[in-house]
C-alpha cells in the first residue's frame, strides 16, 4: 500500500512531436501517476529529446497539449548534453542546478549530493577537466538532494548512458527511491533498465 496521492502528475493529450517544420510523430497520448516510471522508447530520430523537450517547456507544443495536475510544475530535466558549465567548479556547478528548483546548496549538501556519485571532494576541481562520465555523474548528482517537494516529475534522457556498472545501479536505485516517493519519471535509455517501468512507444505514433 503506497503512502502517497496515486493521482496523475502529468498528461501528455494528442501531443504532436514535431522538430522545425517536420511532425515525427502525432497525436501522442500518456498519463502519468505518483509512483511511475515510464520508459520512452523508439528508433533514433523518431523525436524521444524532442519530445522531452517539449515537455519540460524547451521546445514549442504545436498541437496537443501537456496538462500538469499539481499545479505550476517545474520538471527535473537532466538532459543528454548536461548542461554543466566547463568556466565553473564542480561544486558551484552543481549549486546552479539545484538553485533552480530552490534548493540551498550549502556545503554539506553538496558534499552529499557528490559522495553519491563517486565525486566527493572534487568540489573546488574546474568542471573543463572531468571525464564526460564524471560531467554526467556531476549532472546526475542532483538528483540524490531533488524529492518530490521540490518537483514531483523527472523528465531523464538517456541517464545512464557513460556510466559503469555501479553507478548504473546507483542511479536506478535512486530513481526508484524517487517513485517510491511519490514521484513520477519519464525516461529514454538506449540500454537495457533495471526497473519495473511502462513504457509508451513513438513508433505507434509516427508517421
Amino acid at each position: 500500500m503506497t503512502a502517497f496521492d496515486k493521482s496523475p502528475i502529468l498528461t501528455l493529450d494528442d501531443v504532436d512531436v514535431q522538430r522545425g517544420e517536420f511532425v515525427l510523430c502525432q497525436g501522442v497520448n500518456l498519463t502519468l501517476e505518483a509512483g511511475d516510471i515510464c520508459h520512452l522508447i523508439g528508433e533514433n530520430g523518431l523525436g524521444k529529446t524532442t519530445l522531452l523537450s517539449q515537455i519540460a517547456g524547451l521546445l514549442p507544443m504545436v498541437s496537443g497539449r501537456v496538462v500538469y495536475h499539481r499545479g505550476d510544475i517545474h520538471p527535473v530535466y537532466v538532459s543528454h548534453q548536461l548542461g554543466i558549465s566547463g568556466s565553473l567548479t564542480v561544486a558551484q556547478n552543481l549549486a546552479f542546478l539545484l538553485s533552480l528548483y530552490g534548493v540551498d546548496a550549502h556545503r554539506d549538501v553538496i558534499d552529499y549530493a557528490l559522495e553519491q556519485v563517486g565525486l566527493y571532494g572534487l568540489n573546488d576541481i574546474s568542471s573543463v577537466q572531468l571525464s564526460a562520465g564524471q560531467m554526467r555523474r556531476v549532472g546526475l548528482s542532483r538528483l540524490f538532494v531533488l524529492s518530490p517537494d521540490e518537483s514531483p516529475f523527472w523528465l531523464l534522457d538517456e541517464p545512464l548512458t557513460a556510466l559503469d556498472v555501479q553507478m548504473v545501479a546507483q542511479i536506478e536505485n535512486r530513481i526508484r527511491d524517487f517513485a517510491d516517493q511519490g514521484g513520477a519519471v519519464l525516461m529514454t535509455s538506449h540500454q537495457a533498465i533495471g526497473l519495473k517501468t511502462g513504457v509508451l512507444d513513438l513508433a505507434e505514433f509516427a508517421l
